[in-house]
């Protein structure tokens, strides 16, 4: 009996070789992977695994019950002759795999195979394999992942049970018990541990082709992130520049290009000296990937180069897209066509697939930054005729009593609509130069109201150089005057406050004016309120400037009391400033 051992696991070197070759399959990559296989699919599993367990009978040894020799390959047996196999780890495999279909269907063809060798045997090894996959496949589980004593436990019990079988069918009963007494033990032990090897196998190739996937994803995703902020500004000439550069230096290749549509936008490495950018593309290959949008190999012939030496042998391309569209290509060049691996081709599926993202994003973050600046220019390009009719009127009142005041009156309103104009053409201000235009404002205001407006002013000159958004305090300074104090009896207040804080600068714009109804102070600043006599930006485009620019943390806060006035404040967040304490 034990020296049978040896023989037995000499022949699972044939189990490690097979266990790695079934890892090419498509079909065994299903099973591991847990996906349903289609009929073509099941179809190959159950021959595979069929032919598996007819390798395991072939590679099995001989046992003479009569002269009780063993004997290496065989084709068929004698009447005393049985075989001591490896033929229940194919089938064994499949139904784990695969489930018991597939593990049936398994038996059922290594079954027949070895009942037409003969032996006396031959009717209960037929029928055990066939019992084999319908026990492996009550241990599949197609949510959880096979274990390696699992499969031990498995393979040894299936070998049991065909002993079993053995001692029940084939007769004689003395030559049946001997030749268990002599093969079982070692035939339990052999394809209990080759069931489990055969997994071990297996999953540590798939384990080291995850690792090398997970770190060339890596790889992409890392290029992605360093290519970002230059591909943002689209895919031009110094763009693509930029990212070949990143790349060539991560990736181990000849070289990297870029093109458009029409030309090579960058070449970094190798041939760089006649392979230049800004010709138009020169590979067929390149325009085929344009029009079709699949990736492509080019070989030497196909890249056209005219340098007779020319160290670049063979390149892989992959589109770049845009919305569904292909707007470049992705070239990376290598020596010959040797040099051209799987890993090679995923990393540039991968990479190429990355900066098509970015390109969208780009496109659609300009889109939203176009849309916004358009909303911004045509608010802050209003202007309230009223106002302006109003100050007029002032100045011509005042040109012969007090030309002085009428002539520092046309100095404020000058610089008043100066800056109107000059906020059309920026998205940011200094605090200081926004305090100028509403003092300017103010001052034309105050005239109007002679000495029934008072403006007071409590400001962190520390303050005055964060960044803030054009029109934005004068709208809400405007809003006090004309729905908080303009019928107002006595004398009108509105104080105007910036404090630097430890989270950024806070404005305040308070006045004693009427107050606002509490139904309304519920949606103002969220629901749009056209205003017939206001310069139109109102308390609820003011807060969409502010958070559009600055953040939510920039939300206006409005506390109103009937009769009592209305302060409004507002933080600019400290990160977007440059505060000087």
């Amino acid at each position: 009996m034990f020296e049978l051992f040896l023989p037995m696991l000499e022949r699972l070197g044939i189990i490690v070789t097979v266990a790695f070759i079934i890892t090419r399959f498509r079909f065994f990559r299903e099973l591991i992977d847990k996906k349903t296989l289609d009929s073509g699919q099941q179809f190959m599993a159950v021959v595979f695994f069929g032919v598996f367990g007819i390798i395991g009978t072939y590679t099995g040894i001989t046992y003479n019950t009569d002269s009780l020799d063993f004997g290496r390959w065989a084709f068929n047996l004698g009447e005393s002759e049985a075989l001591a196999n490896s033929r229940v780890i194919g089938i064994v495999a499949a139904g784990l795999f695969g489930g018991y279909r597939i593990g049936i269907g398994a038996g059922v063809i290594a079954g027949l195979h070895r009942f037409s060798l003969g032996g006396f045997t031959g009717l209960a090894c037929g029928i055990s394999a066939v019992v084999a996959g319908l026990l492996a496949g009550l241990f599949h589980k197609k949510d959880r992942p096979l274990k390696l004593t699992t499969a031990l436990l498995v393979g040894a019990l299936a070998e049991t049970v065909q002993m079993g079988i053995i001692l029940l069918t084939a007769s004689p009963f003395s030559r049946a018990w001997g030749l268990v007494q002599e093969i079982g033990l070692p035939m339990i032990a052999a394809n209990g541990v080759g069931a489990a090897l055969f997994l071990l196998i297996i999953r540590n190739v798939l384990h080291e082709e995850e690792k090398v996937g997970a770190l060339q994803a890596q790889k992409a995703l890392k290029l992605a992130e360093s290519t970002v902020s230059h591909l943002r500004k689209g895919l031009s000439a110094q763009s693509a520049g930029q990212a070949c550069r990143i790349i060539y230096e991560e990736v181990d290749v000849s070289a990297i290009s870029m093109t458009d549509k029409n030309d090579i936008l960058a070449h970094v490495g190798l041939a760089d000296d006649h392979h230049k950018s800004g010709v138009p593309i020169q590979t067929d290959a390149t325009k085929q990937v344009i029009r079709d949008g699949k990736m492509a190999i080019a070989g030497h012939e196909e890249i056209h180069c005219q340098t007779a030496r020319c160290p670049l042998g063979a390149a892989v391309i992959a589109p770049l897209m845009k919305r569904q569209e292909v707007v470049g290509t992705l070239k990376f060049y290598v020596r010959s066509e040797k040099d051209i691996s799987n890993v090679l081709i995923e990393l540039i599926q991968g990479l190429s697939a990355l900066l098509s993202q970015q390109l969208e994003l780009a496109d659609a973050e300009r889109a939203q930054e176009l849309a916004r600046e358009a909303e911004v220019k045509a608010l802050q390009a209003q202007v309230n005729p009223h106002f302006l009719f109003n100050s007029l009127n002032v100045i011509v009142s005042l040109t012969r009593t007090e030309p002085d005041r009428a002539r520092s009156l046309l100095i404020a309103l000058s610089k008043f609509f100066r800056q109107n104009l000059n906020a059309t053409r920026k998205t940011w201000i200094t605090l200081e130069e926004e305090l100028k235009h509403v003092k300017a404002y103010l001052l034309i205001e105050e005239t109007r109201f002679v000495d029934r407006l008072h403006v007071y002013y409590d400001v962190d000159e520390a303050a005055l150089t964060a960044r803030i958004a054009p029109l934005t305090l004068q709208p809400l300074v405007e809003n006090c005057m004309k729905h908080g104090i303009k019928d107002q009896d006595g004398e009108a207040v509105i104080r105007i406050s910036v404090k630097a804080e430890e989270d950024g600068v806070r404005v305040s714009i308070e006045d004693n004016g009427t107050g606002i109804d509490p139904e309304r102070l519920e949606t103002l600043g969220t629901d749009y309120v056209d205003s017939h006599n206001g310069t139109g930006f109102g308390i609820y485009n003011v807060n969409r400037r502010l958070e559009h620019m600055h953040g939510k943390g920039s939300t206006l806060s409005i506390k109103s009391e009937h009769g009592a006035g209305t302060e409004i404040t507002f933080l600019l967040p400290v990160e977007r400033q440059e505060i000087t304490r």
